[in-house]
C-alpha cells in the first residue's frame, strides 16, 4: 500500500494473460451515477502506464465508456473491463454503470470480481442504492474499500465525507471504516478554497505530494504531526482490533510500540477478509501530469490488500443433470469451468463474450461445452451445445489484445461463440458442467414495440433475439392476448438504450406503442341465446339451430359446457360442434373483443336437418347463440390484478401506501424487515402499474424495490371500463 513508504515504478502497464491466480486481482467499481468511477479507472490506467494521457490509448480512444451510445448519453451504460499491471500484478478493473436501470451490468461485475471499490463523491454523498449494494456485498463477505472523489469541489470535505461513510457503511462497527490518509491542502485560493495537492500517510507518517503531477515523498513538518495524531491512533486501534494476533491489543494498550510493517500486514489481512474497509482519496491527473492524486496508494491497496482469486469462495457447480460436483478453488489444472458474464456485439469481430474462468485453463481454438439453463422465462432457451471458441483477447477500450490462454481467476474475451449468452457456463467438452446462475433483477417496465416498416419487420425477430441474449435483465414477450411484442426493461434509460441498440447495431427501426394489458370478459347475469344458421343457395344448404343458457361462475372456472338436450333435438354427433363454436367465439370475445371466461354454457335445445346440417353449421350456430346471449346481458370487463410486494425504507412507507391506494390498490399488510425497511404487500390492478418501476424509484430516491405476480382477473369499475372501451374504439 502507499503507506509502505516506497515508490513503485510504473510497471509494464499493459496487462496480458496471467500465469498464476496469485498474480491476479479482480476489482469492481461501484457507485452512483456521476460519482467518478470511469474517471478513476482512466486515472489508474494512466498511473499504471497503460495509457499515454488521461483515459487515452494509442489510437486516441478511451479505455472506458468507448461505446457510441455512452458517448451520446454521456454516461456508462455497460460493464467495461480495463486490465492494467502494477508491481507485477494484473489488475482487472471492472467499471460498472451507476444508474439504476443498468443494475444488471453491476450484478455481472460483482459476479466476476473478488473485491469492490465503492466510489463516493465528496460533493454528493452516499445515496440509498449504493448502501443497498454495500449490504449485498456484506451478505456474501466481499472485501470492500471506499474511494472519495471530487475533492476539487468547492464544498468538498474529506473528513466529513469519511464520517458519512462510517455512518452509511459501518452500521455494525464504525471503527472498521477509517481513512488511511488525510488530505494535504495547498495554498488557499481567493475564493477561500484550498485545493488538495497531496496525502499524509497515517501509518508511515509520510507526505505524498502530487502538486507537480508526479508523486513525491517527503517527511512531514513538526507542525503537521499533531494534526494526524488522533486519526492515526484511531486507525491503529481499528487495525489491531481486527488483528489475528489477540495479544497485540494488550501490548499496544500497555504502551508497547507496534512496528509499522506489522500494522500494514494486519491491515492487508483484515481488508482481504472483508472485516476492515479503508477510506482513500483520489483525483484524476491534471493536463500533462503522469499521476492522479491517490492513484498510487489505491493501486498498492488493490495489489497488497485485496484478495487473490484463490481466496474467492468456490461457486456451486453441478453436472448437466444436477448432480453436485466438488472442485478445487481456482485451480488452473482442474476441469474447466468458466462463465459468460457479459455478451456484446462488435461491428468488426462479431459477438464477444466476456468470461471469467473459475477453474481450469481456457485456450484459444479449444472446443468447449456451452450450457445455458434457468432463464427460459426471459426468452433464453435452455441449451447444451459444443462450440469451438475463436480468438482469446484482453480488451482495452476498442482494442482487443490477443492472448493464448486464460487461467483460473482471470478474465478475457472470447470471440464468435454463436450460442453462448450472458450467464452461460463454459466447460470441458467431455465433462460438461453447470454453474449456479447469479440473481438478476426482474424487468418490470413494459415496452410495447412494432416494426416501423416491412424491411424492419423482417429483421425485428433476429434483432430482439440478439438483444436479450446480451442482456438477461431484459425479457421478451410475445403476448398472445394483445398480439403485442413487449420488451420488459428495468427503466426508461434501459429502454432507450435497447431501442438505440436495435437501430444502430442491428439496423431495426421500431415504433413504441401503448402497452395493453390482457383484459377478459364475463357475464354478470344469466342470459339465454338462440343461434340460427339456415342458408339455402343451391346444392347442399346449411341448417343448424341451437338454444343455450349462460350463467356466471366464480373466478378461475374458465368455460364450462353442459349438454342438457333431450329427445335428440340436436343429434349427438353435432353437440361437440356446438361446444367448439361456443369456445371459439368465447376466445374472440362477445362485447369488446377480449376472451370470455368464467361462465357455464348449457345447451338446452335445437333443431337439425337430415341433409343440410353439418359440423360447420352447428359451430356457426353455437357462436351466434353466445353472441345473442351477450347482447341481452350485462357484460363485465375483467382486468388482471397483480400481487405487489414493495420493500421500502421506513421513511417512505406512508408515501408508498398512499400512492398504492391512488392506484386502486388494496394493502394486504406490512411487515418490518432488518435494516429499517418495511415490506408492503398489496393487490393492484395491472393497468395501474405499467410505469410503477419509474414512479417508485422517483418517490423513494431509488431505494425501494418491488416485485409483482399475477393474482387473478376481477371486474373493472364501470367508469374505468367505459374509459378503456372508448380508448379502444378511438384506437381502432
Amino acid at each position: 500500500m502507499g503507506d509502505k513508504a516506497q515508490t513503485h515504478p510504473g510497471a509494464a502497464g499493459r496487462a496480458q494473460a496471467a500465469d498464476h491466480p496469485q498474480s491476479v486481482r479482480n476489482v469492481v467499481l461501484v457507485g452512483h451515477s456521476g460519482s467518478g468511477k470511469t474517471t478513476l479507472v482512466e486515472a489508474l490506467a494512466l498511473t499504471a502506464g497503460a495509457v499515454n494521457r488521461a483515459g487515452r490509448v494509442e489510437d486516441g480512444g478511451t479505455v472506458s465508456d468507448y461505446d457510441d451510445i455512452e458517448h451520446r448519453q454521456q454516461r456508462s451504460v455497460q460493464l467495461s473491463l480495463v486490465p492494467v499491471e502494477w508491481d507485477g500484478i494484473k489488475v482487472n478493473l471492472l467499471d460498472t454503470p451507476g444508474y439504476a436501470d443498468f443494475v444488471g451490468e453491476l450484478r455481472a461485475g460483482l459476479r466476476a470480481a473478488d473485491a469492490a471499490l465503492f466510489v463516493v463523491s465528496a460533493s454528493d454523498g452516499v445515496d440509498g442504492s449504493t448502501r443497498m449494494v454495500w449490504e449485498e456485498c456484506a451478505a456474501v463477505g466481499m472485501p470492500r474499500a471506499i474511494v472519495v472523489t471530487h475533492l476539487e469541489a468547492a464544498r468538498a470535505d474529506f473528513e466529513e465525507m469519511t464520517r458519512i461513510c462510517a455512518e452509511a457503511f459501518g452500521a455494525d462497527d464504525p471503527d472498521a471504516v477509517l481513512p488511511l490518509y488525510l488530505p494535504l491542502h495547498g495554498p488557499q485560493a481567493p475564493d477561500g478554497h484550498a485545493p488538495v495537492t497531496g496525502l499524509i500517510g497515517l501509518l508511515s507518517q509520510k507526505l505524498f505530494d502530487y502538486a507537480s503531477g508526479e508523486r513525491k515523498e517527503s517527511e512531514p513538518g513538526e507542525e503537521q504531526l499533531p494534526l494526524i495524531e488522533e486519526a492515526r491512533n484511531r486507525l491503529i486501534e481499528g487495525i489491531i482490533s481486527e488483528s489475528e494476533d489477540e495479544t497485540l491489543m494488550d501490548r499496544y494498550l500497555g504502551g508497547e510500540p507496534v512496528d509499522v510493517k506489522t500494522l500494514i500486514d494486519d491491515l492487508e489481512r483484515a481488508v482481504a477478509r472483508g472485516v476492515f474497509f479503508p477510506v482513500l482519496a483520489a483525483a484524476p491527473a491534471a493536463e500533462g501530469a503522469r499521476q492522479g492524486l491517490g492513484t498510487v496508494e489505491l493501486l498498492e491497496l488493490i495489489t497488497g490488500g485485496f484478495p487473490t482469486p484463490l481466496e474467492h469462495e468456490t461457486v456451486r457447480v453441478t453436472t448437466i443433470d444436477g448432480e453436485p460436483r466438488e472442485l478445487k478453488p481456482c485451480d488452473p489444472d482442474a476441469p474447466l469451468v468458466a462463465e459468460v458474464v457479459k455478451t456484446s456485439s462488435d461491428p468488426y469481430v462479431g459477438r464477444l463474450s466476456l468470461i471469467r474462468v473459475f477453474s481450469g485453463t481456457l485456450r484459444a481454438d479449444q472446443t468447449v461445452h456451452v450450457s445455458g439453463h434457468g432463464l427460459a422465462d426471459r426468452g433464453h432457451e435452455d441449451h447444451d451445445v459444443d462450440e469451438r471458441i475463436g480468438a482469446l483477447s484482453t480488451p482495452f477500450g476498442k482494442q482487443q489484445r490477443p492472448v493464448s490462454h486464460v487461467i483460473a481467476g482471470d478474465l478475457a474475451c472470447v470471440a464468435k461463440l454463436s450460442r453462448a449468452e450472458t450467464g452461460d457456463t463454459l466447460s470441458a467438452k467431455d465433462d460438461p458442467l453447470l454453474m449456479e446462475p447469479w440473481q438478476m433483477p426482474d424487468p418490470l417496465l413494459p415496452l410495447a414495440i412494432q416494426a416501423h416498416s416491412k424491411p424492419d419487420e423482417d429483421k425485428l425477430s433476429q434483432g430482439l433475439a440478439r438483444l436479450v441474449a446480451e442482456d438477461p435483465t431484459m425479457r421478451l414477450e410475445q403476448n398472445q392476448d394483445t398480439h403485442q411484442v413487449v420488451l420488459w426493461c428495468l427503466g426508461e434509460a434501459h429502454a432507450d438504450v435497447a431501442l438505440e441498440r436495435l437501430r444502430s447495431r442491428y439496423g431495426v427501426q421500431v415504433d413504441v406503442v401503448p402497452h395493453r394489458v390482457s383484459l377478459r370478459e364475463t357475464f354478470a347475469t344469466r342470459a339465454a341465446g338462440r343461434g340460427r344458421h339456415v342458408k339455402q343457395s343451391g346444392g347442399h344448404g346449411q341448417f343448424a339451430i341451437c338454444e343455450i343458457e349462460v350463467e356466471p361462475l366464480p373466478g378461475g372456472s374458465g368455460i364450462e359446457f353442459v349438454d342438457k338436450v333431450v329427445g335428440g333435438a340436436v343429434p349427438r354427433q353435432f353437440i361437440p360442434s356446438v361446444e367448439k363454436g361456443v369456445r371459439a367465439q368465447a376466445a374472440k370475445g362477445v362485447a369488446a373483443g377480449h376472451p370470455l371466461i368464467d361462465v357455464r354454457v348449457t345447451l338446452r335445445d335445437g333443431k337439425a336437418h337430415s341433409v343440410d346440417s353439418s359440423d360447420a353449421a352447428f359451430q356457426t350456430a353455437g357462436a351466434l347463440a353466445l353472441r345473442e346471449a351477450a347482447a341481452g346481458a350485462r357484460i363485465h370487463l375483467l382486468e388482471p390484478v397483480a400481487e405487489v410486494s414493495v420493500l421500502v425504507g421506513d421513511d417512505f412507507v406512508g408515501a408508498v401506501m398512499s400512492d398504492l391506494s391512488g392506484r386502486r390498490g388494496r394493502v394486504l399488510g406490512t411487515e418490518q424487515t432488518p435494516g429499517g425497511r418495511t415490506l408492503i404487500r398489496a393487490e393492484v390492478p395491472e393497468i395501474e402499474i405499467g410505469r410503477y418501476a419509474i414512479d417508485l424509484r422517483s418517490m423513494t430516491h431509488g431505494t425501494a424495490r418491488f416485485s409483482r405476480r399475477y393474482a387473478r382477473h376481477e371486474p373493472m369499475p364501470q367508469q374505468v371500463a367505459d374509459r378503456v372501451r372508448e380508448e379502444a374504439r378511438v384506437a381502432s
